[in-house]
């Protein structure tokens, strides 16, 4: 049951604070203001004048895929700091952030069976795309299939002398599965509420583990598996997507950096489409294939990655910052669209309406507009460390060679000089979906202000804090080192069922309506961040109360 008061739908937070409030009167005097008239200006430019889809059109219709370091990405680099500069933000500029590595791009790609059957005549188009970072074909290339099978680095020695001129099938067959359930959802009272329960986590430690052990493994096998498949002499490689239905969801191979062996040329296949090629082999029956992949590196040496940033300076306080921001790095295959011209455009939008509305804050405002995201957090990363705070660098190789998010800390945290003059960051990049609630991240001090911070909102669906951490995206990064960093509760969609890196994720996958919404959320929340009293509270760190 929820209470009500001055038209508002109230959680149990709200329902705390007024409690606390009637019993001590000094309480009441630290409700945690919202300034309404302000809320109003801003609902009325996201909702009857927006220029969200805008924004989301652009960067997925005229710009497309956004692979950091391509060309793409460089344009929409550019093509952002462009609309920074036409809103009248200030200290716009793209900020370089470590030899990220090469740049590369695909054109065009196709694979065509030439013959099978038990009279070896049957031709078929199949549906296949690149893997990142993998070489092309330089023009048609043709040749018998052969199923390859390594799953540990010993499986190697049973296919040498065996490759040279051969198309591999990579893996096994996948069993299809029918689905039960609906592409897309979205959260209703139940779920929502499912969001309330907080999960005591198992043994982290032992968790990490495992984590680092099977990355390690696999890193070494992929690296051992380029060099060999080059030196065999084969001519392309086809992996089975991850998801059926046609679907080809597909990420990164080879690799992106200079000096290192990129394999052959490797696609992602439907598995409707892979799976009949597995069992005609096993029938024994011959396959042959034409694959024609044009894909290219664009740098011959590494390249440092680029974040975007701009800013409303604030007044007063000036020095202090509150931060917004989303990935715009993407796949290559869909056009980046619910991941994440999605958040882009909605971070875009809040700092436009704020703009549009007069806002002037006490505290800085800077949105950045991540790349390097889907390769591990890296341009956010660097950010954090640059600005903030972080662990001293590894010394040991095997920890070198780990994501940021594997190591284990060196010593104790190092801070910049900014650390505490940081406020909070709100990040987007959970799909497209309507804003339903934020994740606090074990915050608690965090809850009650949220909750008065979403009580003008709670009329078009945005309700619910929950305690519960989520992971996986730029917020990790500030969390990581002891600063607020949040991410917003999602209706879910079509997001991890038909969109999240496969090649449907596109402009029709997105609902306007929603970017909107979220887009008057965000700005309302920076707002209010960025004037109020103090800076947002910090969740208790290890080392804190003098242990």
């Amino acid at each position: 049951m929820t209470a009500r008061a001055g038209g508002w739908t109230m959680g149990k937070w709200g329902v705390l604070a007024i409690a606390l409030a009637l019993s001590n009167p000094a309480v009441a005097q630290h409700a945690e203001p919202v300034d309404l008239d302000m809320v109003s200006k801003i609902r009325q430019e996201a909702f009857h004048r927006s220029q969200v889809m805008d924004t989301f059109s652009h960067l997925t219709e005229s710009i497309g895929p956004r692979l950091t370091n391509s060309p793409a990405m460089s344009q929409a680099n550019a093509w952002t700091r462009g609309k920074f500069n036409e809103w009248g933000l200030v200290n716009v500029h793209d900020e370089a952030f470590e030899d990220f590595g090469r740049g590369w791009e695909f054109t065009s790609a196709s694979v065509l069976m030439l013959g099978s059957g038990a009279q070896g005549d049957r031709m078929q188009p199949l549906h296949a795309l690149p893997k990142a970072w993998t070489p092309g074909t330089n023009g048609p290339v043709e040749g018998e299939l052969v199923q390859v099978d390594i799953k540990k680095l010993a499986d190697l020695e049973k296919y040498k002398g065996k490759l040279r001129g051969r198309i591999l099938l990579l893996g096994e067959a996948r069993e299809y599965k029918r689905g039960t359930e609906p592409d897309s959802h979205r959260h209703d009272a139940t779920s929502l509420e499912g969001l309330q329960a907080f999960t005591v986590p198992k043994n982290a430690a032992a968790d990490k583990e495992k984590r680092v052990k099977e990355y390690t493994e696999r890193q070494a096998l992929a690296k051992a598996v380029n060099a060999f498949f080059v030196e065999e002499g084969a001519l392309a490689a086809i992996s089975i997507s991850g998801w059926d239905n046609g679907i080809i969801r597909v990420a990164g191979g080879g690799s992106r950096k200079a000096g290192e062996s990129a394999g052959i040329p490797e696609l992602a296949m439907i598995s409707e489409h892979f799976n009949p090629l597995v069992r005609a082999l096993l029938a024994k029956q011959p396959v042959k294939l034409r694959v024609d992949v044009a894909a290219r590196f664009t740098d011959d040496s590494n390249q440092p990655g680029y974040n975007t940033l701009a800013e409303i300076r604030g007044s007063g306080k000036a020095d202090e910052v509150v931060m917004l921001g989303a990935h715009m790095d993407s796949w290559h295959t869909g056009t980046g669209a619910a991941d994440n011209a999605a958040g882009v455009a909605v971070m875009m939008e809040a700092m436009r309406i704020l703009k549009a509305v007069g806002a002037k804050p006490k505290r800085t405002i800077r949105v950045a507009l991540w790349s390097g995201e889907e390769q591990g957090l890296i341009g956010s990363q660097a950010y954090v460390a640059k600005h903030f705070a972080q662990f001293p660098e590894p010394t040991d190789a095997g920890q070198k060679a780990l994501p940021a998010s594997l190591r284990e800390p060196t010593g104790a945290l190092v801070k910049r000089r900014d650390y505490e003059k940081f406020s909070v960051y709100f990040n987007m990049d959970n799909g497209s979906g309507r804003f339903r609630g934020i994740y606090a991240q074990e915050n608690l001090a965090a809850m009650p202000v949220f909750e008065a911070w979403l009580k003008p909102f709670n009329d078009v669906g945005a309700t619910t804090v929950a305690t519960r951490n989520t992971g996986s995206t730029d917020h990790i990064s500030f969390d990581r080192v002891g600063l607020p960093g949040f991410q917003f509760i999602q209706d879910k969609l079509d997001y991890f069922s038909n969109v999240h890196h496969s090649h449907l994720d596109t402009w029709d996958h997105a609902e306007p309506e929603d970017l909107k919404q979220a887009a008057a959320i965000v700005a309302s929340f920076v707002y209010n961040a960025a004037t109020r009293e103090d800076l947002f509270p910090r969740k208790a760190q290890k080392g804190d109360g003098g242990d």
